[in-house]
């Protein structure tokens, strides 16, 4: 468990969105902490609420659409309560965003540099040249090779794995002391992705930041982080470390995601397939275990009609008590035929 101090408290915090007049829960009574000097994880397929999670802390939602409830503690400052001129001098400042699709988060008019400086102008007091040294700087910790001309491209002239990194810098730029990276490694080779979190790790080493790292990665996440958050339709199923998570998963659909990844060991095993596919907002559960249909051979009497989250020691938290009663049913009919084959049957 980390011994940092506490930069975010996120306290039964629901999103909901309207649909035809009426409002669904996309997120649903959330609660988190992140620490400065770590990266918490917050996995989960696509469609479980993990961006629009990030997008609430951010506060970028159109509040005529949207109903948000509960509280962001942020330093001291309960987010929720902001209006947007709050919220304006927190964004790039204390809170810095890496949005997912790096080609749409840029300004294709815009030269790099101009791109980088923006958020230095609106939140410092730095002449031009001393911007300019700055977004050097930044195009060196990111990892650009030739800055300078980097500084004056166009996001079209440049990769992907290189318009990532002008994201990076610019979240970066006024040295946040959190940071929300958004599938920051999507669409990007294995060598590029390596680097990204290279830069990320860099960043929260060098500034004491706290990162919330969202994905559906595993991979990434067992190579980055320190705590991991597991989701699912809106809620957080299981919390704790990464060697908790990764060692000792409870919760059944942590360990279905767990055992959806490739492993070295599985040549000539199928991979495990988790069936149905995650609730629409329309069609959410109000009761009751939201993954408990998805895992039909559990017995609705494993379920609590309300999931609540269990504490199991060491910060290691899982919601509702069916992971006593989980198992996979392949892996029972295996152990029976290994058995048989033992008794010589």
């Amino acid at each position: 468990m980390t011994n940092g101090k506490t930069l975010l408290n996120v306290k039964d915090v629901s999103t909901a969105f309207k649909i035809d007049g009426a409002y669904y829960d996309a997120v649903s009574d959330v609660n988190l902490t992140v620490h400065n000097d770590e990266i918490l994880a917050i996995v989960g397929e696509s469609g479980c609420g993990k961006s629009t999670l990030a997008t609430t802390i951010m506060g970028l939602h159109d509040p005529a659409e949207t109903k948000i409830s509960g509280e962001i503690d942020f330093e001291g400052t309960d987010l929720l309560k902001l209006d947007e001129t709050g919220y304006n001098k927190l964004r790039g400042a204390k809170i810095g965003m890496i949005f997912q699709d790096p080609l749409s988060a840029l300004n294709p008019l815009k030269r790099v540099e101009d791109q980088i400086q923006e958020v230095m102008i609106y939140h410092t007091k730095m002449t031009e040249k001393q911007r300019h040294a700055r977004v050097i700087e930044l195009l060196n910790e990111v990892g650009i090779i030739d800055p300078e001309r980097t500084a004056h491209q166009f996001p079209h002239q440049l990769s992907g794995g290189m318009r990532q990194r002008i994201i990076i810098a610019i979240a970066i730029a006024c040295k946040p002391d959190l940071i929300i990276a958004d599938e920051p490694t999507t669409a990007l080779d294995v060598t590029i992705q390596a680097q990204i979190l290279d830069v990320l790790r860099d960043i929260q080493k060098e500034n004491h930041a706290g990162i919330i790292l969202i994905t559906h990665d595993l991979g990434v996440v067992a190579e980055t982080a320190d705590r991991v958050a597991v989701m699912y339709a809106g809620q957080i199923v299981e919390q704790g470390t990464a060697e908790q998570i990764f060692n000792d998963p409870k919760h059944p659909y942590t360990r279905s995601l767990l055992r959806s990844m490739p492993q070295r060991n599985d040549e000539g095993d199928e991979l495990y397939v988790i069936s149905g596919m995650v609730p629409s907002l329309q069609r959410m559960p109000k009761h009751g275990d939201r993954f408990a249909p998805r895992i039909p051979w559990i017995p609705a009497s494993a379920h609590e009609s309300n999931p609540t989250m269990h504490d199991l020691g060491n910060g290691h938290l899982v919601r509702c008590t069916c992971y006593q009663h989980f198992y996979f049913p392949d892996q029972v009919e295996k152990k029976g035929a290994l058995q048989d084959e033992l008794n010589g049957d």
